[in-house]
């Protein structure tokens, strides 16, 4: 999961309608879910980290910017109206959840084994909370092709670009504008973890992937090598940050 940092509000007051903050969002954290990673063209939604509505709302923070992230419809459905205690979950405004996490050839998304015993219930929980410990839905075309339709099978194919991208690059090691386009595939794909795990001995590429998912270098998450920081440093000091 892509640490990121949104930054202080573009504006000195709360917004009267949510969705006027969603340019402002995307613009510094790119089109993508903060959850579950995809880039999404359309349908990317404000996300409310703490809910606006249902038995656990906090209406105050309806409007409130430093209670907003961008959502998928999947992630955003599976979240609901959940109760989210920030100390609970370990979140990628607040926390390195980049660490928290480990991803897989097979889709799946598992929580890192040198977590604290604490840190790995949160890292559970979070992943949970939006459904990213579901299993793949199987769906076949007529052809007997296998559909990416559910976003363990599109972590696959991710896992499949990136993979034949480095093969490419192993080739041509030398070759900055291959790895200036691998850069741009990357984020046109979204799964910023899955291209970092593959590209993961290669310090090069990780700074490129970090300076060009937007919102992620200025999290502190990495350090000048490109290696990750624990915990987070939490620059804009929200709630319960730096628990990963």
């Amino acid at each position: 999961m892509r640490p990121v940092r949104r930054g202080a509000s573009p504006q000195n007051h709360d917004f009267d309608n949510y969705r006027d903050a969603f340019p402002q969002l995307v613009g510094r954290l790119g089109s993508f879910c903060s959850f579950c990673e995809r880039r999404i063209a359309t349908n990317l939604a404000v996300e409310h980290i703490q809910p606006k509505k249902g038995p656990f709302a906090h209406p105050t923070l309806v409007g409130r910017w430093e209670n907003f992230l961008l959502a998928c419809v999947n992630c955003n459905s599976t979240k609901g109206d959940k109760d989210v205690g920030l100390a609970a979950f370990l979140l990628p405004d607040r926390d390195n959840t980049f660490v928290a996490f480990s991803y897989a050839e097979d889709g799946a998304i598992r929580v890192d084994g040198g977590l604290s015993t604490v840190a790995t219930a949160q890292a559970r929980a979070t992943l949970s909370l939006v459904g990213l410990d579901k299993r793949i839905a199987q769906t076949f075309d007529e052809n007997g092709k296998l559909v990416a339709i559910d976003r363990v099978s599109q972590r696959m194919q991710a896992w499949l670009l990136a993979l034949t991208s480095k093969e490419d690059l192993d080739e041509e090691p030398q070759c900055a504008p291959l790895r200036r386009q691998i850069v741009r595939t990357a984020v046109e794909s979204g799964f910023f973890s899955i291209w970092m795990t593959v590209f993961a001995q290669d310090a090069d590429m990780r700074g490129r992937l970090i300076d060009a998912f937007d919102g992620t270098r200025g999290s502190g998450c990495f350090d000048a090598t490109n290696v990750p920081v624990r915990p987070a440093p939490n620059p804009d000091a929200l709630a319960h940050g730096g628990k990963a």
